[in-house]
């Protein structure tokens, strides 16, 4: 079984992306760290005790990484995109048999597995090929190493995730993959001409707030 780990917020800068964050939820995301290796360095927003949100932007100050960086960042179109501003880009699953997921579905559809980490963080993560990633609606898979992962140790924020929502002309497909990694109830699914993934919070104060990545 599978379950919402964290979103990803893609931007040009990690400053960008926390005034993002902060003008849209209400709350400033707190230091992360740099991915050695990866190319990127985050900033994260807690979101409770097992989900958060995590701004992820390009490191400057590290040189380009062997791999493409994670959640295509470094393809032309969102690259082109986040010139306009930060946007929800990705999501992320938590599993404890990362393993036995990408065996069965092949590393063509789940990808890799790579070893990652930050600080005293590890983990091991698939992200699925970009032909396979349905426009970004279907997630990576990740497996952390303390089996607790990165929301326990972050600050509540008070800000929650209320809902996870996609848009895509193939729903039924998206559907279908999401069922083979054990998230059938991950998300709310709606057939529509343009993919979109869409997620909706409340802010400590009570009231709404949507991001969607168009």
């Amino acid at each position: 079984m599978a379950e919402i780990d964290h979103i990803v917020i893609g931007a040009r800068s990690l400053e960008e992306g926390a005034a993002y964050v902060e003008a849209h939820l209400g709350v400033r995301p707190q230091g992360g760290g740099r991915h050695e290796g990866v190319g990127t360095h985050n900033m994260l927003l807690g979101l409770g005790s097992h989900c958060y949100l995590e701004v992820i932007a390009p490191d400057p100050d590290q040189p380009d990484p062997p791999h493409p960086r994670p959640f295509d960042l470094d393809n032309p179109g969102t690259r082109q995109m986040l010139e306009a501003g930060p946007k929800l880009i990705a999501w992320v699953a938590r599993t404890p048999v990362l393993d036995a997921v990408v065996t069965r579905l092949g590393a063509h559809h789940a990808g890799e597995i790579r070893t990652m980490s930050r600080g005293k963080l590890s983990w091991r993560m698939a992200m699925p090929p970009q032909n396979q990633d349905m426009s970004n609606l279907i997630p990576a898979l990740i497996q952390w190493d303390d089996g607790k992962g990165a929301a326990p140790r972050l600050h509540d924020s008070k800000v929650r995730l209320v809902a996870l929502e996609a848009e895509h002309p193939e729903a039924d497909a998206v559907r279908n993959a999401l069922a083979q990694r054990g998230l059938d109830e991950a998300m709310r699914l709606r057939r529509s001409p343009h993919p979109r993934l869409v997620a909706r919070f409340t802010r400590p104060d009570g009231s709404e707030a949507v991001l969607s990545s168009g």
